[in-house]
């Protein structure tokens, strides 16, 4: 073990499934162009596996326009977005160098039948990968729900004050105005009082 395991082991894909050389691959690359996002497939045959942990790779070879591309992937890259096993061939070696001088149909590879068993070894190796998966997923939920339910809680106490502060200013607020109209309504009504004419002066 490294020392760097440890550290290493957070940034490892577990969502993969399990290929090897000889096996046809289809390999959804994120690619970033002009500020957007696109999936671009690579199909084609998987030639070398090489190194271990979050430094491992794999090398895909496909012919375009009847000229061999290959491409070499970081196997825990987050830029492959998903990785689909097409087919499985039937191989003796670890790395098909040899598939670069052949052409046609001699760069064939045949399709490996897999047993009951590497069945049912693939089936329980997804399940685990799902089941990791999920687990992952629902952790995460559980902690942004944890937080949620913290801010909702929080959210209440800080606006409770603010909202009755300005109840309390509004009634007095109310309640001044009125008190000056009456006060200024008794004026008026003591001005017209005086300034009305009796009728004996309006008479004489």
């Amino acid at each position: 073990m490294n020392k760097t395991d440890l550290v290493d082991a957070p940034y490892l894909r577990t969502d993969l499934p399990e290929f090897r050389p000889g096996d046809t691959v289809k390999v959804h690359v994120r690619v970033v162009e002009a500020g957007r996002e696109r999936i671009q497939v690579f199909q084609g045959v998987v030639i070398l596996r090489q190194g271990g942990g979050l430094q491992e790779t794999f090398t895909v070879r496909k012919i375009s326009f009847g000229v061999g591309v290959e491409r070499t992937f970081p196997l825990h890259s987050p830029s492959i977005g998903k990785l689909e096993v097409v087919s499985r061939g039937h191989v003796r070696r670890a790395k098909l160098y040899y598939l670069r001088e052949r052409r046609g149909k001699k760069a064939r590879i045949r399709e490996r039948r897999l047993g009951d068993e590497e069945l049912a070894a693939i089936a329980a190796a997804e399940a685990e990968r799902a089941a990791a998966g999920n687990a992952a997923a629902d952790e995460s939920g559980e902690a942004d729900e944890a937080s949620a339910a913290d801010e909702a809680v929080e959210t209440p106490d800080a606006e409770t004050p603010e909202v009755e502060a300005p109840d309390a200013e509004t009634s007095e607020a109310a309640d001044a105005p009125a008190a000056e109209t009456s006060v200024d309504a008794a004026p008026a009504a003591d001005a017209g009082a005086e300034t009305e004419p009796s009728e004996a002066e309006i008479q004489g």
